[in-house]
């Protein structure tokens, strides 16, 4: 769930895209300068093609997925000012925490890891990676995860552009140029902890699930150090990478209804579509 197009300034738009492009041509720049093979010119076209069809899709569904928000609002829980310090933390606070267990079912649960295997089907980890972003997040249910936000009182306009920061902030953290950044590495989701995320090594799988925070890994288990003896490796366990935009966005979704149409029982169909990931 991002941030639609409709509620930023076209100029802020404009800003945004030319320093999101800026910063990946500083990062290839650097990969070229050290030698380091950074990026892989098809993927990272396909990356773009991605990000245009999950912009496209974005924009006709956001009328759709404004209902059930504001109908959540509209008979929400509690009355309060949703400007105050308080409320600005508790909005950050409650976003993380909701978003930390959308990215963990994303993982756990086939039929929303059919959109978020999209965003892990990069072999290689980079800013243009990161806007390797499913076009199907609301069929998969993702913004089922932030309604009670909502319900308890948050503004939806203030839920999304919260949402906004966060995607904004992850941005910055696809990247293998960043070292590990000391006592903060404690508290905040960085580069170091989220190529772990993106890392298909098995100590690596279904670990440091967090948006700007980290806390909520260490505090349900799911947090995880680089491994000292393997070098990291990224794609999808299993994956044959795709240059294809619509092949990658859309992959895993023929994978899994073919699995579920050939299963032999209900139990079977049932866990094709909403099992882990393999099962």
């Amino acid at each position: 769930m991002g941030l639609p197009s409709s509620l930023i300034d076209p100029g802020i738009r404009l800003i945004i895209a030319a320093t999101a492009i800026g910063l990946m041509l500083l990062e290839y720049g650097l990969g070229r300068l050290v030698d380091c093979e950074s990026h892989d010119w098809r993927e990272s076209a396909a990356s773009f093609g991605v990000a245009l069809g999950q912009n496209l899709m974005r924009g006709l569904e956001a009328g759709l997925v404004a209902i059930p928000f504001a109908f959540l609002y509209r008979h929400r829980l509690l009355e309060f000012s949703q400007t105050g310090p308080l409320a600005i933390a508790a909005l950050f606070l409650g976003s993380e925490f909701c978003y930390y267990w959308q990215h963990r079912a994303s993982h756990r649960i086939r039929w929303m890891w059919a959109t978020h295997a999209v965003h892990h089907s990069a072999t290689r980890l980079n800013l243009t990676a990161a806007i390797r972003l499913g076009w199907t997040g609301n069929i998969s249910g993702n913004f089922l995860f932030f309604l009670p936000l909502a319900l308890l009182g948050i503004h939806p306009v203030a839920i999304i552009a919260m949402l906004g920061i966060n995607l904004l902030y992850q941005f910055m953290i696809h990247t293998e140029f960043v070292p590990r950044l000391g006592p903060l590495e404690w508290v905040f989701n960085t580069p170091s902890h989220h190529r772990v995320h993106h890392a298909s090594n098995e100590a690596c799988l279904d670990k440091n699930y967090g948006g700007i925070l980290i806390i909520f890994d260490r505090l349900f288990g799911t947090f995880a150090e680089p491994p000292r003896d393997q070098k990291l490796r990224y794609g999808l366990v299993g994956g044959t990478p795709s240059y294809n935009p619509v092949r990658v966005a859309l992959g895993e979704w023929i994978a899994m209804l073919r699995d579920a149409w050939t299963a032999q029982g209900a139990k079977a169909t049932l866990r094709a579509l909403f099992g882990p990931p393999g099962a």
